[in-house]
């Protein structure tokens, strides 16, 4: 039976799939606890008994959001290793953290929610996160730090993590870094990519040699 997210995804035009995307950016914005469905369906510009029809209770649609923003993120990661198989590790680096940076600032809501999936707590939670290990295992081999996807060591995906996590806090923390820098967004994004670049390529340059 097709999902209430496979239908959306397969029509971006329909009620369904523009209900979810104003869904991811509101829960983006204001986490679980702080949105509600009337603040969703008010933005969307239907009623409340729309919504419910379309996507049931607050819980039933988040947890569409956060396994969309999921398939989204596997994707983005897929058309990356498109790009960099083969190539020597500080070129991969270099296109993943271009490539990468640029996806999540164009989808801001993508780091906001995995923060908030970090750092807060919603009853389905557990649910929620069977996906999360499949990511990082992707990552590590895409880096080279396992030939083996389905064993990966703690250590490079305690690395990973470290990767992943610095990427996402530029992104969700771009409100409160970028006036403290006086920067314009344009050249907010070329800094973090530089920083980035400047922290991550030798850190793993050296593992390799390791």
């Amino acid at each position: 039976m097709t999902t209430a997210l496979e239908k959306a995804r397969k029509d971006p035009e329909s009620m369904k799939a523009k209900i979810l995307t104003v869904a991811r950016r509101i829960f983006g914005e204001y986490g679980f606890h702080g949105t509600t469905t009337r603040m969703i369906a008010r933005e969307v510009g239907i009623d409340i008994s729309t919504l419910y029809y379309h996507w049931g209770e607050k819980g039933d649609l988040y947890e569409a959001v956060v396994l969309d923003i999921h398939e989204d993120l596997r994707q983005a990661l897929t058309d990356v290793e498109k790009v960099i198989h083969g190539k020597p590790l500080a070129e991969r680096m270099d296109i993943s953290i271009d490539m990468m940076t640029d996806y999540l600032f164009e989808c801001p809501e993508v780091s906001n929610l995995i923060l908030f999936r970090y750092f807060g707590k919603t009853r389905n939670q557990e649910s929620l996160d069977f996906r999360v290990p499949e990511l990082v295992s992707d990552i590590a081999r895409s880096m080279d730090l396992t030939k083996d996807r389905k064993n990966v060591s703690i250590r490079a995906r305690m690395q990973v993590l470290a990767m992943m996590n610095a990427i996402y806090n530029f992104i969700s923390g771009e409100n409160f870094f970028r006036p403290m820098l006086e920067l314009e967004r344009e050249e907010y994004i070329i800094r973090v990519k530089e920083t980035l670049k400047f922290l991550l390529i030798p850190a793993f340059i050296a593992q390799e040699v390791i």
